[in-house]
Parts: structure tokens; sequence; C-alpha cells
């Protein structure tokens, strides 16, 4: 009988133990969700540092990276977990997760944690990003994205990238090249959030309505997407 009870205790702590793992990986996909809803608020509320109105009121989707490169970008630790959304009929699309590694930066910046945003300009960025796994320079052309309110009539971003990024560090917001930076689907992230395993494409078409979880971003990018669009 002791051993009964002995057993029964012990898969008690064992259950409670694997709920508090399961909350603590969901919050970890809330929080980056919250992070990089943050981010692209402070970004595009900053007076003339943001992303130009053209652009964003034109990008397909667009991805953040709260935080990311801790260790610097010169030697190792060039590695970040985000967030995207694509466009689709129905709104901006579920969330799919990714992780971006490797590459080099057009602007080396060591020591510190630095937001990355990067934005898919056209359809064919966009069947990069649905792959779940394309390297930035290679597979699709990367550019630093042109900063402030309004985009130079003369520049080529249009017609020349598929994707357009930027960093944030120190207050300071800059466009950044980003060769050789590989893109691929963060699995565990996607089953942390979604309790199974969801494809970019399933995500990223609007196949699956986005989990309320997803708000807090979802909201932040319809909201700058469509001033942007406006103007």
């Amino acid at each position: 009988m002791k051993k009964l009870l002995l057993l029964v205790v012990m898969a008690s702590f064992c259950a409670i133990s694997l709920a508090e793992d399961k909350t603590k990986e969901e919050t970890k996909a809330a929080d980056r969700i919250q992070a990089a809803a943050n981010v692209l608020d402070e970004i595009e509320a900053a007076p003339d540092q943001g992303i130009p109105e053209e652009i964003l009121g034109s990008a397909e989707c667009v991805a953040v990276v709260p935080s990311m490169l801790k260790g610097g970008f010169i030697v190792g630790g060039r590695y970040g977990r985000g967030i995207a959304s694509c466009r689709t009929p129905k709104g901006w699309s579920a969330p799919a997760f990714f992780t971006v590694a490797g590459g080099s930066f057009g602007l080396q910046i060591g020591g510190q944690a630095v937001d990355l945003v990067m934005l898919v300009m056209n359809e064919e960025g966009m069947r990069n990003l649905l792959s779940s796994k394309f390297q930035l320079g290679a597979d699709a052309s990367v550019a630093a994205g042109p900063v402030g309110r309004h985009a130079e009539g003369g520049t080529d971003w249009k017609m020349r990238a598929q994707v357009l990024t930027y960093s944030r560090a120190r207050g300071v917001f800059a466009g950044i090249t980003l060769n050789g930076a590989v893109i691929k689907q963060d699995k565990d992230s996607t089953r942390e959030f979604y309790g199974r395993m969801v494809p970019f494409k399933t995500s990223l078409t609007g196949l699956i309505d986005p989990p309320a979880g997803a708000n807090p971003f979802l909201t932040t990018l319809a909201k700058w997407a469509k001033s942007a669009s406006e103007k």
C-alpha cells in the first residue's frame, strides 16, 4: 500500500513538473511575440527613424528578431529567434517562428543585444520564406533598407531586393546588410506555441487562423502597416 501511495505521489509530482515546463515554454513564445510587438511599436513611433511608409505599406511579410546576437556580431554568437507574418486576403497571417544564424553583417557591433527587422518585399522573396529554410544573399537577394518617413525617389529598393533588413542598437536604427545568414523554421517554438508542428506555408498563407496569443504582434503590425498604406 505504501509503495502504491509513493508511486501515486511521484506520478503527481511528474505531472506537475511537466505542466510547469509546458507553461514556461508557452511563456517563452508569448514573451517573444510581445517583445516583437514592442520593437515594431518603438521603431515606428520614432519621429524620423522609422521604416519608410512606402516600404512598410507594400511589404509582403514582416519579420522581427528581438534582442538578437547578445554575444556580438564579429565572432560567433550570430544567432536570434524571431517571428514573421505575411499578408493574406484575411489580414496578417498567423505567426511563423524562425531562427537566424551565421552570415556577415554590414554593421559590426559587439557585446550587446540588437533588434533585427526584415521585410520581404515581393512574391519571389515570399516563396523563399515559405520554403521554411533559405539563405540571405544566396537564395534571396538582401539589402540594407532605407530609413526615414519616406524612401528617396531615386532608390531602387523595390526592384532590387527581395528582403530589406534593419537593425536597432543603443537607440540607433539603421539599414544593415545581412549576407549569408540562414533563416529556418524554429520547430521547438512552433510546437510550444501551437501544440503541434505547423509548416510555414500553413501559417503564413492564412490556412490557419491566428491564435489569440498572437494578437499583440499582429495588432501592432496591422496598425502600422495600415497607417503606412494610407499615407
